[in-house]
């Protein structure tokens, strides 16, 4: 199968790096221009894996819907996936953590304009010897800025706005992940009434078969222990259904906490049974899927994050220029206070020394972390592929399992007929007819089991395929974003 190669950028650069603005010094400049000339350049680097063309397995024409929950047809399940996506606390802090990285790029964004301060100072004070004292008004406005000649605060401004965006795609990430929960939450409580439903009838027609043993026993036709053993199934059987309420209730607390109640606060009824499968849905090509994932995305944007951080930690080595502005408005009464006024500009250009090799140990980290990060966008992908392929090769198989079942059934179903037509007769003991029994109405729980996992099986090749989607909590907040924007304050 042909493979493709994903290449990456790096911009952990300070190329082309320009003076912007002039200094009060020649030996400055100068200074400055041969640093200008020491930045790195753009590099590239081949993602660790090769991407296939196609997938092994051939899938349907239908393009999968963007809310693809709604593909099983089920409104009381598109209902509750709609209040978890409402509700769920899980997403709503996720949705908050957004938010503060929102703010986070703000605060570096900041960095790049002039800080300013306006600062009003008063005092008085009393005559001493040698000494005439008064008041004291001082109203002063002072300003810093750092020139950014290597890019430094532009890239760290760059990196939030790539974790940002890491962040958002993340959250999309949790919002397909708690509808598939639901969804799964569901259609096991569905598989597990009908299990339910299914036993107790299976437990009613075994004590109907209880009552004939006993009679048969009464003329003496029967042996007692026939009547031990089919009192044993339905004990049996009873256990079972024990066993699957519990699992109901479990169910139901684990989905009243997914729509953000508290456990045991939710109680439904579910007797609809679980949904036909529609047309397997197309799944597209491997880079589309690459596209499309929040998941992958999110790791992408984190290596691309991490990636500036490596300019910020080369232009940490390199001079900052920063220049000052103070204004004073001084005098000792409030009403003369603008007849003395002062004013000073000044300009520093601090470069590191000796640091000890903490700064190259920094670049260093930050490229090791850069690398790990590469690494780890990689085994997203594969990860990503790998539950495309698992969930249509499950898929695939499991509609031949349960056609294998269900040929199991007929089987057994034929098979205690002629048992138990046998038993009647005299022909055999009970015990044939009991294995029967039991193996029948195992089957017939199993194919539940069986259509649950196939159901199952679809649900987690629409998650392995899908893409973000806007979610309720998203409208009405203080911003808005997408993959492809930064949030607007």
């Amino acid at each position: 199968m042909p493979l493709k190669r994903l290449t990456i950028l790096l911009f952990s650069s300070l190329n082309g790096t320009r003076l912007k603005s002039g200094l009060p010094t020649t030996l400055i400049i100068l200074f400055l221009g041969v640093m200008t000339a020491c930045g790195n350049r753009v590099t590239t680097s081949d993602l660790p894996v090769a991407i296939p063309e196609n997938y092994t397995l051939n899938t349907g024409e239908e393009d999968l819907e963007t809310a693809w929950w709604t593909s099983f047809g089920d409104t009381r399940l598109n209902a509750l996936v709609d209040s978890a996506l409402r509700r769920n606390l899980e997403l709503q802090g996720s949705w908050y953590q957004v938010a503060q990285d929102a703010s986070t790029v703000a605060i570096i964004a900041s960095e790049r304009v002039p800080q300013v301060f306006l600062e009003l100072q008063g005092g008085a004070s009393r005559p001493v010897p040698d000494f005439v004292g008064g008041e004291n008004t001082q109203l002063s406005l002072r300003s810093s800025y750092e020139v950014d000649l290597w890019g430094r605060v532009k890239q760290s401004k760059m990196a939030a706005e790539s974790r940002l965006k890491a962040s958002y795609l993340d959250y999309q990430t949790l919002a397909i992940s708690i509808a598939g929960e639901v969804a799964v939450t569901w259609f096991s409580l569905q598989a597990f009434q009908e299990q339910l439903t299914l036993i107790r009838e299976q437990t009613d027609y075994n004590e109907q078969v209880l009552g004939l043993i006993r009679a048969r026993f009464a003329s003496g036709q029967v042996r007692g222990v026939d009547i031990l053993r089919q009192e044993q199934l339905i004990q049996s059987t009873k256990e079972q259904a024990t066993a699957i309420q519990i699992e109901i209730q479990t169910l139901q607390n684990r989905l009243a906490v997914l729509l953000g109640s508290a456990p045991g606060t939710i109680s439904l009824s579910q007797d609809a049974g679980l949904p036909e499968l529609g047309p397997l849905p197309n799944a597209g090509l491997p880079m589309e899927l690459i596209n499309r994932r929040p998941d992958i995305q999110s790791s992408f944007f984190q290596m691309e994050a991490a990636d500036r951080e490596v300019a910020v930690a080369i232009s940490n080595t390199y001079p900052r220029l920063t220049f000052n502005f103070t204004g004073a408005l001084r005098s000792n009464t409030l009403t003369n206070l603008v007849e003395s006024q002062a004013a000073s500009i000044t300009s520093s250009l601090l470069m590191p020394l000796f640091y000890g090799g903490r700064l190259k140990a920094e670049k260093r980290q930050a490229e090791a972390f850069r690398d790990q990060q590469i690494q780890a966008y990689g085994q997203t992908v594969l990860l990503a592929l790998q539950e495309v392929e698992d969930a249509m090769v499950r898929e695939r198989l499991q509609r031949e399992r349960i056609g294998y079942l269900e040929q199991q059934l007929k089987l057994a179903e034929r098979a205690f007929q002629q048992l138990r037509v046998e038993y009647l007769n005299g022909s055999i003991a009970y015990l044939d007819v009991l294995v029967s029994l039991d193996q029948m109405q195992q089957l017939k729980r199993d194919l539940v089991g069986a259509e649950l996992d196939q159901l199952l099986f679809r649900l987690a090749l629409y998650r392995a395929l899908a893409g973000g989607f806007e979610t309720p909590i998203e409208t009405g907040e203080g911003f808005t974003m997408n993959e492809n924007t930064i949030p607007t304050q």
